[in-house]
């Protein structure tokens, strides 16, 4: 059985765009497929019109900087991504978690931008991103624009972007900063390929021996991916200390919001191990801002 009626390679943001707006039905853009096709092949998704393969489009798969910030398109691949010493010098976070999807050949061809429009609240790439404060290009017609990442998402696998309008770009990360570190880790069972039943992803920057801005993201701590901003409110301006993160993870049991999933955990146990990932995230970023030594008790 075919999975589309029309399935179009594109060459151009322009050609994709016109192609997903001609559409007489469903159209879907096809970068890593890594998803889409098998939710297709299982029945998961419903029929597809169109599908607009966006592969072999150029400016979706570049990697490098633009005026000091960090730009990835859409359609770089994992496996890229893991082994760029630019992204690991820039954002070590973003390195760990494409590291950590899937097996190797699923990250040779899964993408970023297929990671964040999938619009998972515990996506690995998503949630490192949220973290970095990265910043999503959108092409229609008509032109381009600029959006915070968080206003991609309106619910589990649930986009803003218009199927038939939008085109997901590439992202952009601030410039990098002195004294800044960032890390990424995540709980799975059975460790190795499997998907995450938490996962966390911080950035801080370092003055001397106090955390002078930290930004945080712990997924899936709600409906949709997000940062946890009481709790970056509740260790910003402080010495990292065992006191600190204690009172940290009082915060972050009230703002995050987990639930129990008979597929992955329970509330009780993410509740816990969020806890944990916190910790080791901030000891993680704190030494590589260039700390000396482990946090004051």
């Amino acid at each position: 059985m075919s999975i589309c009626n029309i399935f179009h390679y594109s060459t151009s943001i322009e050609d994709a765009l016109q192609t997903l707006g001609n559409s007489k039905g469903i159209a879907k853009v096809l970068a890593g497929g890594t998803d889409l096709i098998l939710d297709l092949q299982q029945g998961r998704h419903s029929p597809v019109d169109t599908l607009v393969d966006i592969t072999n489009i150029p400016e979706l798969n570049v990697l490098e900087y633009r005026d000091q910030k960090l730009f990835i398109g859409a359609s770089v691949p994992h496996r890229m991504i893991t082994n760029s010493p630019d992204v690991i010098s820039h954002s070590q976070a973003l390195a760990e978690a494409s590291g950590l999807i899937g097996g190797p050949q699923v990250r040779n061809v899964a993408t970023l931008g297929g990671n964040v429009a999938h619009a998972l609240p515990a996506a690995d790439g998503t949630i490192a991103l949220m973290a970095m404060d990265a910043k999503a290009e959108i092409a229609t017609l008509e032109g381009r624009r600029m959006t915070p990442l968080k206003e991609i998402f309106r619910g589990p696998g649930k986009s803003t972007l218009d199927p038939k309008k939008e085109l997901l770009v590439g992202f952009y990360l601030s410039k990098k900063i002195e004294n800044a570190g960032s890390s990424f880790k995540r709980i799975m069972r059975p460790q190795g390929v499997a998907i995450a039943i938490l996962n966390c992803g911080l950035w801080l920057e370092r003055e001397g021996n106090i955390v002078k801005d930290i930004r945080i993201s712990i997924g899936p701590s709600g409906p949709v991916p997000r940062r946890l901003i009481e709790v970056e409110n509740s260790l910003r301006g402080k010495q990292p200390s065992t006191e600190a993160i204690t009172e940290a993870n009082i915060v972050l049991q009230e703002e995050a919001n987990f639930r129990t999933s008979r597929h992955r955990a329970s509330e009780e146990y993410r509740k816990e191990m969020a806890a944990v990932l916190l910790k080791n995230t901030l000891l993680a970023a704190w030494e590589r801002s260039g700390a000396e030594g482990e946090f004051n008790d």
